[in-house]
């Protein structure tokens, strides 16, 4: 039987790399996307695969021709998408007063436009076929909102709202839509917050550590598994308690 493909979205990232390689050694064939990047971040990632079928493409997931085409060659080389991730995130930090329409703009284009880019791309071949895994990259942000984070906050809570929303939609075609809500995970984006913030949010994580993007990519592959056909619309929180909802 061919691998089945996954596409992860913002894929050479700390999470991202994690994902591709658990999905990897789970049998699938992966392709990370994210923006051009050095030769020495590139042959970094590829070192860091080893010899697992990650492949690497370009894309701007904020543009939804960009997102078709990278679909497109995807399909075109490796076969239809049968994993969908979306992972690609960034951050534009300042308060509603101090921010800039650009700064709201920028963090809803990426973190969330780029979920009905992509997922529009895929989904009615995954209906077609009979089988699709979607899964969304959340955030406890967008579950508890954070000072500065207006923008963020927004497009995580949307982020699940789609879900929710897909999943009732393409639940009886064999496809599953969704969510993992990461706490505080190791990555470039945490290592940028302040040393004594983060030692205060660490002082609050029941488990007593931080998150490592391992901890997120198990989360995914068990989404993605044939197995886990009957769990859909669901946001997954990975937290280590931080916090805890009904």
């Amino acid at each position: 039987m061919t691998a089945r493909v996954a596409l992860v979205t913002g894929g050479i990232g700390g999470i991202g790399s994690a994902i591709c390689r658990t999905l990897a050694a789970a049998g699938y064939q992966v392709i990370a996307a994210d923006l051009p990047a050095s030769d020495a971040r590139l042959a970094e990632f590829r070192q860091s695969m080893g010899e697992l079928p990650v492949f690497f493409e370009t894309g701007d997931v904020r543009s939804f021709d960009e997102c078709g085409a990278l679909v497109r060659r995807i399909e075109a080389e490796h076969g239809p998408i049968s994993v969908l991730v979306n992972n690609a995130g960034i951050t534009r930090d300042a308060s509603l007063r101090n921010m800039e329409p650009a700064q709201w703009n920028d963090v809803l284009s990426v973190n969330l436009d780029s979920v009905f880019n992509l997922c529009k791309q895929v989904v009615e071949g995954m209906c077609e076929r009979g089988f699709g895994r979607i899964v969304n990259i959340s955030s406890i942000i967008g579950q508890t909102g954070a000072f500065g984070q207006s923008n963020y906050a927004a497009a995580k809570a949307g982020m699940h709202g789609f879900t929710m929303a897909l999943a009732r939609e393409v639940a009886r075609k064999g496809v599953t839509v969704n969510s993992i809500s990461p706490g505080y995970i190791r990555s470039a984006m945490t290592d940028a917050i302040p040393e004594e913030i983060r030692a205060q949010v660490l002082a609050n994580v029941p488990v007593g550590r931080i998150g490592l993007p391992d901890d997120i990519a198990r989360a995914v592959a068990f989404l993605c598994a044939e197995e886990s056909s009957y769990l859909t619309g669901v946001n997954l929180p990975v937290n280590g308690g931080l916090f805890v909802s009904f």
